[in-house]
């Protein structure tokens, strides 16, 4: 094996790790702080020392080959052994300079934002964070791309295909409207009205219209809005309802709405991080999801 290894630069394989998770030259150049010239260099002799291209244009974007994809586990796991031996074990928070990219709901912004803003801007002041509000199978298929580190938001059912995910806390359902029009007492009270829902995208369909499928039934979503901030004012004056987690409804319970349970049973709410089992030995990403674990359970 020391023969084997005599003749390749071992700094090779942080670049191919870096690139793997990446998937993209500049991206892995900032990660591993290098010029975008030199990894592109270093790709080329990777390309050579493997005969095999690595990372191919696929409908605009690099994709890892086959081989590629099967070397990114165990040269993660290997890379942190090396790690573990040559470097201190001891994480600073202090001393990280990094960006980390995540996915987060709206909902999950207005609960856990605000404050695990205000704790990273006292512990660690070299990190950053670069926001986007993807659809439940965007950011999926983002996480297992490696074009995002992190997706927090509601993902009933993704701990298969490489993800790994982990419960922030629990909430349940709720509805908001109008006093004057009033709660929906009854189902078909609750049918009769028409309903604004809060989504990523048109297309995602939620918890509340499962339940109402699997009933037989379906409500009348005549709004459906990407941001939370707005939704107040147009139930508001209206007999609009809308059906959302409750924390993030509560927040927005001003003079003339009010707030109640829906008349359907819906399942809890699980608010949950998620990321891919190829960063589990990455030690910012374990110390950042620690971070929003601590903030989530400090959330009132």
């Amino acid at each position: 094996m020391t023969n084997e290894l005599a003749g390749i630069d071992l700094n090779l394989l942080v670049v191919l790790d870096a690139l793997l998770s990446e998937r993209h030259v500049t991206r892995a150049a900032l990660r591993l702080n290098k010029t975008q010239p030199a990894v592109s260099q270093a790709l080329a002799r990777l390309r050579a020392l493997l005969d095999d291209p690595i990372l191919v244009r696929r409908a605009g974007r690099l994709e890892p080959t086959a081989r590629a994809r099967a070397l990114a586990a165990p040269l993660g796991e290997a890379l942190a052994v090396l790690g573990g031996l040559l470097r201190d074990e001891v994480f600073s928070p202090q001393t990280l300079r990094r960006a980390f990219r995540v996915s987060m709901s709206d909902y999950a912004a207005e609960v856990l934002l605000p404050g695990l803003v205000r704790r990273l801007v006292q512990t660690a002041p070299g990190a950053a964070l670069r926001l986007v509000s993807l659809g439940r199978e965007a950011a999926l298929g983002a996480v297992r791309s490696g074009e995002i580190d992190l997706a927090i938001g509601v993902y009933p059912g993704v701990r298969d295909e490489g993800l790994r995910g982990s419960d922030l806390f629990i909430d349940q359902f709720a509805c908001l409207a109008d006093e004057a029009a009033g709660l929906p007492a009854t189902l078909e009270d609750y049918l009769s009205r028409p309903h604004v829902a809060v989504a990523a995208s048109p297309d995602d369909r939620g918890e509340v219209d499962a339940a109402l499928k699997a009933l037989g039934h379906a409500r009348r979503v005549i709004f459906t809005l990407p941001h939370w901030s707005v939704a107040p004012r147009i139930v508001r004056g209206t007999s609009l309802v809308l059906t959302a987690a409750r924390r993030s409804l509560e927040a927005r319970l001003d003079k003339g709405l009010v707030l109640g349970a829906p008349p359907i049973d819906l399942a809890h709410i699980a608010l949950v991080q998620v990321w891919h089992d190829r960063r589990d030995h990455d030690h910012g990403l374990r110390w950042l999801r620690n971070e929003i674990e601590t903030e989530a359970q400090a959330t009132p």
